[in-house]
């Protein structure tokens, strides 16, 4: 009888974890047909925080155009342009569509100022606000992309590079339509939540948990949905497995492989759309 419990056990929390993945996939809503920027601070987040997102978003019936940047090439080691290659080559196994969309501006240094952040995807997504308005205009606000997503204000880790993310991208996003009356931002901010210490290691065990706290949350649909939900099923989370342990060779250090065989942000992102005021 224990060693039908032992095995029973497992098999229960798989067979749980499949059937979360396939009605999380049908229920909540999609996007498509996007340009999506991923912005993160260092090379390895894409893997170790969003695989699950990218992965989803990628899928070519979608229709997006998913691109990376990174804020810094990990060079603390000396190892930047080794970080960089191995980003790109992450990237390109999580379903980017070419090398180029993975990009590296000026690295960042201490301290991550909101403000250099913010101008930094001006120079990349919004060149009209490299000269700040002075008076109001009649003219909508224009981007090259439509979404843009990141950590949100506790940065999943509390990493402070992390959270200088979310701040420089609410400021990025306040910019776009400063000085703009009566438009809308072009811009979606989306943000990944970051949860307790507890369900941060519990793996595809956290799928049920998290599929129902998305249910129970208020939803908006149509062309700016939110929440969103990411669940990888074990061929997804395979994928993003690899792409740490295969493409980020110099960082797989002992703690490393702790973080992807239970880190849940390996199967599960969710997503909040960020309200952001003028």
């Amino acid at each position: 009888m224990q060693w039908v419990t032992i095995f029973a056990i497992p098999l229960l929390a798989i067979t749980c974890w499949l059937y979360t993945v396939n009605l999380a996939r049908g229920r909540f809503h999609k996007l498509r047909n996007k340009r999506i920027c991923l912005l993160i601070a260092h090379p390895d987040d894409e893997a170790m925080f969003f695989a699950p997102t990218v992965l989803a978003l990628t899928e070519p019936s979608l229709g997006n155009h998913v691109k990376i940047l990174c804020l810094s090439s990990g060079d603390a080691d000396g190892l930047g342009e080794t970080r960089k290659k191995e980003l790109v080559k992450s990237g390109i196994s999580l379903g980017l569509r070419k090398e180029d969309d993975v990009e590296f501006p000026d690295s960042m240094t201490v301290p991550w100022d909101k403000t250099k952040i913010a101008a930094l995807l001006s120079s990349a997504f919004a060149p009209n606000l490299s000269n700040p308005m002075k008076n109001k205009s009649p003219d909508a606000p224009t981007a090259t992309i439509d979404v843009l997503i990141t950590f949100d204000r506790s940065g999943v880790s509390s990493h402070p590079n992390h959270i200088s993310l979310f701040h420089g991208a609410r400021h990025f996003i306040t910019s776009l339509v400063h000085n703009r009356p009566g438009w809308q931002c072009p811009v979606d901010l989306y943000t990944l939540t970051s949860i307790s210490l507890l369900r941060k290691y519990t793996s595809f065990f956290d799928s049920a948990l998290s599929l129902f706290i998305m249910v129970v949350r208020k939803k908006q649909m149509g062309a700016h949905p939110t929440p969103l939900l990411f669940l990888s099923g074990p061929k997804d989370v395979r994928v993003a497995q690899k792409s740490m342990t295969n493409a980020h060779k110099s960082q797989m250090r002992w703690f490393r492989w702790g973080w992807i065989a239970l880190s849940r942000y390996m199967v599960i992102n969710d997503l909040k759309l960020e309200k952001v005021t003028k």
